[in-house]
């Protein structure tokens, strides 16, 4: 059948225009998905409340479980904290230090005066030599005495005096020049060591001697020779006998060079 349109609206078979007929609900299973099913409408109107109450419940467990749970109510972080801290413990001040002892006073001993000149009270009639002591004199002598003493000595003295200080000792000097070698008086021929002997050696050893005012040979000195023959040429210098020098008539230690001849076929020294 064949629609006439009127006036912005249509008419269909029925007779009842098109454009006002309730629009269809849609639904899925037994849920309506359009606004214009009741029973969906009634079912939203009891979730929705549902649905916040149960979330609101759910916050408020979140929020107070954790507090009756818990044995200690937790510390605000913004508080202000206190710490306690052990006094720091300081030493005591050192002792004082000790005075030192004052030191005794020194009284200054009253120094004697000497006492002036006093004219006498009463003038003497006559004076008296004052009387001296007594030594004895030369002619008399005094008991005490000794033979040979002086005049005014003193009782126990030494009889001429103290005797002279002795002399320094002279150094000794170089032979040579104005001082003549001593003439040798007495030699003891070095004894030839064994081992000097088995190795054929012979030689000459220079000693340096010291003698003394008396012609004793009294220091020895090597200068140079053998090492096997320089200890017995050393031993028998020191046994030798001069003749004492005289410089300026007095007699001088001096200073000389002895030769030691080491022969073994032929005397030595």
């Amino acid at each position: 059948m064949a629609t006439v349109p009127i006036s912005g609206a249509t008419f269909g078979n029925t007779g009842e225009p098109r454009g006002t007929r309730p629009e269809p609900p849609l639904k899925l299973g037994g849920y309506g998905l359009t606004g214009s099913d009741p029973l969906g409408r009634g079912r939203r109107a009891v979730t929705l409340p549902a649905s916040i109450l149960l979330h609101t419940g759910a916050a408020l467990a979140l929020i107070v479980v954790p507090l009756l749970t818990s044995d200690a109510i937790p510390e605000p972080q913004s508080g202000v904290r206190a710490f306690l801290v052990e006094p720091m413990s300081v030493p005591p001040p050192p002792p004082p230090a000790a005075r030192p002892a004052a030191a005794p006073r020194v009284t200054p001993k009253p120094q004697p005066q000497e006492q002036a000149f006093v004219a006498p009270v009463e003038v003497p009639t006559e004076i008296t030599p004052e009387q001296a002591l007594d030594l004895g004199g030369a002619e008399t002598g005094s008991p005490d005495g000794v033979d040979g003493g002086v005049p005014g000595g003193v009782v126990g003295g030494i009889v001429g005096g103290l005797p002279e200080a002795p002399p320094p000792p002279v150094a000794p000097v170089r032979v040579g020049g104005g001082i003549r070698e001593p003439r040798r008086v007495s030699a003891v021929p070095p004894v030839y060591p064994d081992l000097a002997v088995k190795a054929r050696m012979q030689g000459t050893v220079v000693v340096e001697a010291t003698i003394n005012e008396r012609g004793r040979v009294v220091n020895v000195n090597l200068v140079q020779g053998a090492p096997l023959l320089t200890d017995a040429a050393l031993e028998a210098v020191k046994k030798w006998v001069y003749t004492p020098t005289l410089v300026n008539g007095v007699p001088t230690p001096v200073i000389m060079t002895v030769t030691v001849h080491f022969r073994l076929n032929g005397p030595m020294a």
